[in-house]
Formats: structure tokens, C-alpha cells, sequence
């Protein structure tokens, strides 16, 4: 059956067009017959590649240059990053738990709203229910510790009072009568001595006797000696060694006690922080709104919030963000973050919608740089956004910065303009040809340049002249 030709097939060649022939025929033709037809084929269509290769380098010789008309009008000069969508006002929610390296047993979706008391996040408690029981029980025992050593300063200071009030006025008085007694008898001696010479010169006693007597009154008053030193030893030094001693003893103990007490002090408060530790492994929400998973930049090391990963004590765990007030966060290079001031407008290119922002901030010291970022000097700047609802926080954004403002002024393509050694320059188109002319150029958008001299409204400029004009290919190359 034969092969109607199709409209588009009718426009080519007559030798390029399929031939109308069953492939019955096709096939009594042979081998050679279809190689024959192919290798005509290509070279037929080597020779149409010529011809359209040559075609087209002399229309680009031969062909109409573009030029574009110099006219007045506004100049909008802008940068445009892209940003992300933040809040102003996020609640953070930490990790209060002391440690690191603390499980993630089970954490709320993103983008969860809650309510206050719902739980956001369970955290391991194995290791905190460990550390209770074992500070339980040394805070139990050093407070056993405390009270007995309490006790042992009341004890001491009870020895103190027990020594000044009566171990020292029993020993004072007893030495006290042993002196009474020893002056006694050495009254008694004396004059026992007395009678013993008054009878020995009656001669009714003999010599003997009397020296006996008089011995006797020697023995006496050393006994008296004694006494008076025993006693005058005991008020000064014995009652100030003993209380020494004593006092001593009380410090010690009283030492002692404030050790102890403080040491249960500290485990009491230590009790107190572990069982918080285990109170806060379930993190509830304070108050009602969305929670979000928080990001972090590239470059730096953040655990992840998901089922198994650890956290450590501060990590921000989920983010309460204001729906309300809402940011977009941008980073501007620092070949132009001179001109980006605060109060500058900006439109800020959501997925559905355009609004019109405004710079809040620029920061004052460059943002990290890394492999992550291509090593790119870039200042982190803020743009505060009005309040509209279904903005999520993380959402990307185009961010217009809008610079500078030109009203009423020349301008001219970027594209036209050659920049030399010797200055800018551009070439008019005129009737005797393209004429050079030197410009004044004064602020630029990426498509368009103010003019501030060289050129009139009217005149018509060549567009890319280093692609057309030889002369202007010189002017590029000239030291």
C-alpha cells in the first residue's frame, strides 16, 4: 500500500522527501540499491549544511546591526537576593537538661499546632532516674553525717561549761582546803616548837625533841608552799590549757559540722536538680501556637531534631514563631552593601504574592564564609515584612532591594557601552556611519546606565559593538 506524504515532508527536497514505494518493493531493490540511496543521502545533506553555513556568515556581515534609541525617563537601581522567611519574634524552646549526648525518644511533627501543656518532646530518662536514686542516697547519708557532728559540737560546748563551772572550781576548792589544812598544821607545828623550847630550857625535854619540833614546823610550812603553788598553777595555766583543749575541740567539731552540713546542702540541692533533669526529659508547651523545627546554617554543627538523634543542655529543640511579625533574612555582597542603609524599600517575591518591604538592619561584620557559600563576603540584612497571613517561617523569597531612585534622566543599554583604558565610550549611529563618542556615565542597574554627558535624547547607539565594529575591538585592546 503506498505512503501519503505528509504537508511538513512536501517542503523539503525532492530527493530528501520518502519515496512512495511498499516495502515489498523496497526489498526486490537489493542491498546495494539501499546503500547506494543512503550515501546519496549524506552527501546531500553535507552540501545543504554548506550552503547554510555560508548563508548565515554573510548575512552577519551583510545583515542590519542593532541600535537602541537614547531617551529620558526613570531609573530604578536595585539588587536582588534571595532570602528566607523568618519571625522577629521566636519563642525558643532549649534543652534544659544537664548533659549532652541526651536521646530524642520522640519529638512532635513540624508544623504542629499546640496547645499549652501538649508535649513536644520526650527525651531519655534512663540515665537521670539512675543519677536520683544514687543522689538520694548520699544526700541521705551526709545529712545522717551533719546531724551527728551537730551533736558533737553541742557535746563540746557543753565540756567547756562543764570545765569553767566545775571540774576547775572543784579542783580550785579542793586545793583550797588542802592549804587550810596545811596552814593548820603548820600553826599546830609552831607551836607544838614553841612549847618543846620553852620546856627545853626548864630542861623537862632534851635537844633532841626539840629539833624533832622543829622539823616538824619546817614540813609544815613547805606542805603550805605546795598547796599555794598547786594553786596558783591550776588559775594560771591548767584552767588556760584545759580551756585551750576544750575550746579546740569545739572548733573542730563545729568545723567539722559546717562541712558536714554544707556537703548536705550541696547533695540536697543536687537531689533537687536531678529531679528537675527528669522533669524536663518531657518538654510541654508553655503557651498556644506552631512549633518548628529550627535550621541552622550549613557550615555549622547543629544535631538534628529527629526520633534517636542527642541533643546536649541549651540546644534549641523547637521554635514558637510570631505568624505575625515576619522577616526576610538576605545576604548582600559586599561590592554593594555600602548603598543598602535601613529604611530602603524592597519587594519581597513569595510564591503567589509580591510585598513591599523595607530594611530593618544590615549587619555591621560579615557573615561566616566556607565551601558552603563558595567563600562569598556577604552581609546578613533583615528586611521587615507587613502582616499577612499564610507566611511560614522557611519559605524562600526573592528580595528587590530598591538602591536609587533616578527621575527624568538619559540613560543607556549596558550592553552598548565599552569600557577602555581611556574611559567609556559608545558609537552613534549617524548618517556618514557609526561615530565614537566619549560618556560621563553616573549610576547603573544591570540593564541600564545614566548618562551624564555625550549623548542627547534621540540619538541612536549601537548595541554590542565589540561583536560588530573593528574599531571598537582596537579600543578594547589598546594598552
Amino acid at each position: 500500500m503506498p505512503t501519503d506524504v505528509s504537508p511538513e515532508t512536501q517542503s523539503l527536497p525532492r530527493w530528501l522527501r520518502p519515496q512512495r514505494r511498499s516495502d515489498r518493493q523496497d526489498s526486490l531493490r537489493g542491498p546495494w540499491w539501499r546503500r547506494g540511496r543512503l550515501a546519496i543521502g549524506v552527501v546531500a545533506v553535507v552540501a545543504c549544511a554548506g550552503v547554510l553555513i555560508q548563508a548565515v556568515g554573510s548575512s552577519r556581515e551583510t545583515g542590519p546591526k542593532l541600535t537602541h534609541t537614547i531617551t529620558r525617563g526613570e531609573l530604578v537601581v536595585t539588587v536582588t537576593e534571595q532570602g528566607t522567611l523568618e519571625s522577629s519574634a521566636n519563642s525558643e524552646i532549649k534543652c534544659k537538661v544537664r548533659g549532652a549526648k541526651i536521646p530524642i525518644l520522640w519529638v512532635i511533627e513540624n508544623g504542629t499546632e499546640v496547645m499549652p501543656g501538649d508535649e513536644l518532646v520526650r527525651l531519655g530518662t534512663l540515665e537521670f532516674e539512675d543519677r536520683v536514686d544514687e543522689v538520694s542516697k548520699w544526700a541521705l547519708t551526709t545529712r545522717a553525717m551533719a546531724e551527728a557532728s551537730r551533736a558533737d559540737v553541742a557535746r563540746a560546748d557543753l565540756a567547756v561549761k562543764e570545765y569553767e563551772e566545775g571540774r576547775y572550781r572543784m579542783e580550785l576548792m579542793t586545793l583550797e582546803k588542802d592549804l587550810a589544812i596545811a596552814e593548820s598544821d603548820l600553826r599546830t607545828a609552831k607551836n607544838m616548837l614553841a612549847h618543846a623550847q620553852r620546856m627545853a630550857a626548864r630542861t623537862y625535854v632534851g635537844k633532841l625533841e626539840v629539833e624533832e619540833k622543829t622539823f616538824a614546823v619546817k614540813h609544815a610550812e613547805l606542805s603550805a608552799k605546795v598547796k599555794q603553788t598547786e594553786i596558783d598553777v591550776l588559775k594560771r595555766f591548767s584552767k588556760a590549757m584545759e580551756l585551750e583543749t576544750l575550746n579546740g575541740n569545739l572548733k573542730a567539731a563545729q568545723a567539722k559540722h559546717d562541712a558536714d552540713k554544707e556537703r548536705a546542702k550541696q547533695l540536697a540541692d543536687q537531689l533537687v536538680l536531678c529531679r528537675a533533669d527528669l522533669a524536663y526529659c518531657v518538654v510541654k508547651a508553655e503557651k498556644r501556637g506552631m512549633v518548628v523545627y529550627p535550621t541552622a546554617e550549613p557550615w555549622k554543627y547543629v544535631p538534628e531534631i529527629v526520633k534517636g538523634a542527642t541533643v546536649y543542655m541549651g540546644q534549641t529543640l523547637l521554635l514558637m514563631p510570631d505568624l505575625s511579625r515576619m522577616q526576610v533574612k538576605v545576604r548582600i555582597p559586599e561590592s554593594v552593601v555600602h548603598r543598602i542603609k535601613p529604611g530602603l524599600a524592597a519587594r519581597v517575591t513569595l510564591q503567589d504574592q509580591t510585598l513591599d518591604g523595607q530594611v530593618a538592619s544590615v549587619a555591621s561584620v560579615t557573615a561566616p564564609t566556607s565551601r558552603w557559600t563558595g567563600n562569598i563576603v556577604t552581609y546578613d540584612t533583615i528586611v521587615k515584612l507587613p502582616s499577612v497571613k499564610r507566611l511560614m517561617p522557611g519559605m524562600s523569597a526573592e528580595v528587590e532591594v530598591i538602591i536609587a531612585r533616578h527621575e527624568d534622566v538619559l540613560t543607556i543599554p549596558v550592553a552598548a557601552v565599552v569600557e577602555t583604558a581611556e574611559g567609556d565610550f559608545c558609537w552613534v549611529k549617524t548618517a556618514g556611519g557609526a561615530q565614537r563618542r566619549s560618556l560621563a556615565l553616573g549610576d547603573s542597574s544591570d540593564v541600564f546606565t545614566v548618562v551624564n554627558a555625550g549623548l542627547k535624547e534621540g540619538d541612536e547607539v549601537m548595541l554590542n559593538p565589540l561583536a560588530c565594529m573593528d574599531e571598537a575591538q582596537r579600543e578594547v585592546i589598546h594598552p
